[in-house]
């Protein structure tokens, strides 16, 4: 594939037209399947690349059984980041359905109100992932009663050689255009593409529908801010279920006819790292926890990483420690990113600095800000009670505009108008954080504003105890939580969740001595043998608070 061409509009507003006529990724993927080019993919464990035709046949094939068995809308997937997966996505987008991808990490209350909210009838997943989710003990097919199980081996086994062969024939003869024409059913750009349930670390996750424009205009705004090359081969280990997963290492790579390297386990890092070796990939993407896995694997060599050209961090809050320690191992910045899945995800990103013709610096990273808005996106920091615009460098509400803000939330139409507004014309969707712009247009993130505790009537950052206990006691990579619960004295108290026997004074001491405002004390300090986390790696703040609310009563 060729480096990108310009042939798109700077003007924010113009943006938001041009992005309508961006087709969808289902049809730039087949544009792709049809012109020379390297394998579309291939999964690390059986290293076999799948040729781009290959990959157009499987489509095909699947696609008529999916026809066949589920002709309902919304399709429900249930697996790793494969070829496979891939495969069954583009067939679903091809009929014009909607890929309801389910986070299998999420347990049987989660997945069972998922399935119920999206009225799923059919679910396809794979023998082999299921059974490996069996040996630890998950039997996930038992969540499910009432709903149509496929199983993605059943499907390929069930196809007879006289088809394959047809497909394979027509695949070779027949253009893009009579394909599309013949096998796909055409879409609107504000038909629902894809459901994906928020993370789910606040509360009750939520169903957030994403238009075949979102994720286009998404995918369309991350190649141009990534550059993509020719040589690009992009690392894709996150799930589907995770909005990163689903649209950045994908979508991306399948729209614009990069190489994708699957692997299922992102915490499976020497298997990823051999893999970069071998297949030369030059895009990954993480989370900061996974990220940091390789940095404290020793199996993991610097030159193992030599091929990658751009780390970018997204979904959690990326600290110095981790990106240092990444430099310093790999010789590799990390980008930080920033988004929301109801906004397809990305919203912002930090990018190498550049030279201008004069040979001066142009900055396009600040370590510790999450970026510069995407080409299309534009951010408004707001006052939460009144919405009015606030100052450069004020801390407010961050609301982010641009063509990927979601259609909405499933069935939740007074959940949706509570956080998408349409000012000037534009949808902003209410992020929920609290962050500011410097003048260059660099945005910081501050908290998540539901991450506050309100004790004798002042707000109190949960973030910024965490980094402050980190700080005083010289622990950077104390593994923590801080979480408010009910007190009837004060209103609401700070309880620290942590991995370390370090006791409440301990604690305590260190902050005093740093003349740290009462207010950000602690209460309570409760010893736990790991972490809540979500699937995604990310923290999950729900359960933490349910550990600090039994052990408090």
């Amino acid at each position: 594939m060729k480096k990108l061409k310009p042939n798109h509009p700077k003007d924010f507003y113009e943006w938001q037209e041009y992005a309508k006529t961006i087709e969808p990724i289902h049809i730039s993927w087949l544009k792709q399947a049809k012109t020379p080019g390297e394998y579309a993919g291939v999964d690390v464990l059986t290293g076999i690349p799948v040729s781009r035709n290959r990959f157009l046949v499987g489509v095909l094939l699947f696609s008529k059984t999916i026809k066949e068995r589920s002709p309902e809308k919304n399709i429900g997937l249930m697996v790793p980041s494969s070829v496979g997966g891939a495969i069954t996505i583009m067939s679903i987008m091809s009929l014009g359905k909607t890929v309801v991808n389910l986070n299998f990490t999420s347990g049987k209350k989660s997945l069972q109100s998922a399935a119920k909210m999206a009225e799923l009838k059919t679910i396809y997943t794979s023998k082999k992932f299921i059974g490996k989710m069996l040996d630890k003990g998950v039997d996930l097919i038992s969540f499910f009663t009432g709903i149509n199980i496929i199983y993605l081996e059943d499907v390929k086994e069930s196809i007879s050689i006289g088809r394959k062969l047809k497909t394979l024939l027509l695949s070779k003869i027949l253009s893009a255009s009579a394909i599309e024409k013949k096998f796909f059913k055409k879409v609107n750009g504000n038909d629902t593409a894809a459901i994906l349930f928020s993370s789910g670390s606040e509360g009750s996750p939520k169903g957030i529908e994403l238009s075949h424009t979102n994720l286009s205009a998404n995918a369309k705004q991350a190649s141009i801010a990534l550059k993509i090359q020719k040589n690009d081969v992009f690392m894709s280990t996150l799930p589907t279920f995770h909005s990163f997963g689903f649209l950045a290492t994908t979508l991306l790579p399948l729209g614009y006819g990069s190489p994708i390297v699957f692997h299922a386990d992102p915490t499976e890092v020497e298997n990823v790292a051999h893999a970069i070796e071998k297949y030369n990939g030059t895009i990954m993407a993480g989370t900061p926890t996974f990220l940091r896995m390789y940095v404290v694997n020793k199996k993991i060599s610097s030159h193992m990483l030599s091929s990658i050209r751009f780390v970018v961090s997204g979904a959690e809050k990326l600290t110095t420690e981790v990106a240092e320690d990444f430099q310093l191992k790999f010789n590799k910045p990390i980008y930080q990113a920033y988004g929301c899945t109801e906004t397809s995800p990305g919203a912002c990103i930090n990018l190498p600095d550049t030279e201008d013709n004069d040979g001066n610096i142009i900055i396009n990273n600040k370590p510790g800000k999450v970026g510069k808005a995407l080409m299309g996106t534009k951010f408004k920091i707001v006052d939460p009670e009144t919405m009015d615009q606030l100052k450069t460098g004020e801390d407010g509400l961050i609301l982010i505009g641009g063509p990927q803000v979601m259609k909405g939330y499933l069935g939740m139409d007074s959940k949706t108008a509570e956080v998408v507004k349409t000012m000037d014309g534009v949808r902003w969707y209410n992020s929920g954080d609290k962050g500011s712009l410097d003048s260059d247009g660099f945005l910081t993130i501050v908290d998540r504003f539901s991450r506050f505790a309100k004790i004798g009537g002042e707000m109190v950052s949960l973030s910024a105890i965490e980094e402050q206990v980190q700080q005083s006691l010289e622990m950077p990579e104390l593994e923590l939580v801080a979480v408010a619960v009910e007190d009837k004295k004060k209103g609401e108290k700070i309880v620290l969740l942590v991995t370390e026997n370090i006791d409440l004074n301990t604690i305590k001491s260190a902050l005093l001595k740093d003349e740290v405002p009462p207010l950000m004390m602690p209460s309570k300090v409760i010893l736990v043998d790991e972490m809540p986390k979500l699937g995604t790696g990310k923290t999950d703040f729900s359960a933490s608070k349910k550990i600090a609310q039994v052990h408090i009563s």
